[in-house]
């Protein structure tokens, strides 16, 4: 019966969850794959939610076909791990998730009035994120916060908190205020201080940052992989064009390769119109 599922293309869910249990079989799986942990598949749950946002960024939805399924695996693989451990199975992390979701809207699922705005659904749905925290013994406005989270994300995310408390500068000016002092102290420390100490006040500018784009409704995580991306391109643009001349970067001078800069950006300005 076990064979026929596996090669059962119509079972869905149910496939998957059995290839997981033959992979992890101690007897008869992959080497490999038994010696996997919740630590030592982590990294790569973490790889695969970026490799779906990268999909998602270049519009590559035949490759986010694959990589949601890469994804799910996670999931799966997580879940095979909590079920032989006995912590908890693939269907009751459904039916919490499932549980989780009905709650959260009531003005879909229960009695509640649908109408409202988006950003009122949103104060809503924070609001019993926040009693759920109680319900955890979560107290500070902080708690819950991952801390594996990129530092960026987690920046955001702290401040979002911090701002639901009133802990917020209420104007952008303020912001940007912050910004110059922030910067004025990271320059002082390049040049009276130690190491350490820039690091603290690169930090803090960094965070100030984070927090001028939540201000301005931007996702920083987003742009920056947007400017990694512009940055590739026009990169490669240089790379293109010192190669035609039968040329390498480390041959040429930087204000060489600042004018082919110039010209990538102009050309894409140019597509773009």
């Amino acid at each position: 019966m076990g064979d026929d599922l596996i090669h059962d293309q119509t079972a869905g869910i149910e496939r998957l969850l059995e290839i997981m249990r033959r992979l992890r079989d101690p007897e008869t799986g992959c080497p490999w794959d038994i010696e996997q942990t919740f630590r030592t598949i982590a990294p790569y749950t973490i790889e695969e939610a970026y490799e779906v946002a990268d999909a998602i960024e270049r519009g590559d939805w035949a490759e986010l076909e694959g990589e949601l399924g890469d994804l799910l695996l996670q999931s799966v693989y997580h879940t095979a791990m909590g079920e032989e451990a006995g912590h908890f199975s693939f269907q009751s992390v459904v039916t919490n998730i499932s549980n989780k979701m009905v709650d959260r809207h009531p003005h879909v699922f229960g009695d509640e009035s649908r109408d409202k705005s988006a950003d009122q659904q949103t104060r809503d749905w924070e609001a019993i994120k926040a009693a759920e925290r109680a319900g955890k013994a979560q107290q500070g406005a902080l708690d819950g916060v991952a801390q594996n989270l990129p530092a960026l994300l987690r920046a955001v995310k702290l401040q979002k908190r911090a701002a639901r408390v009133g802990f917020d500068w209420p104007q952008t000016a303020q912001v940007l205020d912050k910004i110059i002092e922030e910067a004025a102290e990271l320059v002082e420390a390049r040049d009276t201080m130690g190491h350490e100490e820039m690091v603290d006040e690169m930090g803090d500018l960094l965070f100030v940052v984070a927090n001028l784009a939540r201000h301005l409704g931007v996702e920083p995580e987003e742009a920056l992989r947007r400017t990694n991306a512009k940055f590739t391109r026009r990169f490669a643009a240089i790379e293109t064009a010192l190669s035609a001349q039968g040329k390498a970067p480390q041959d040429s001078s930087l204000e060489e390769m600042d004018a082919l800069w110039d010209a990538a950006k102009a050309n894409e300005r140019v597509r773009q119109s």
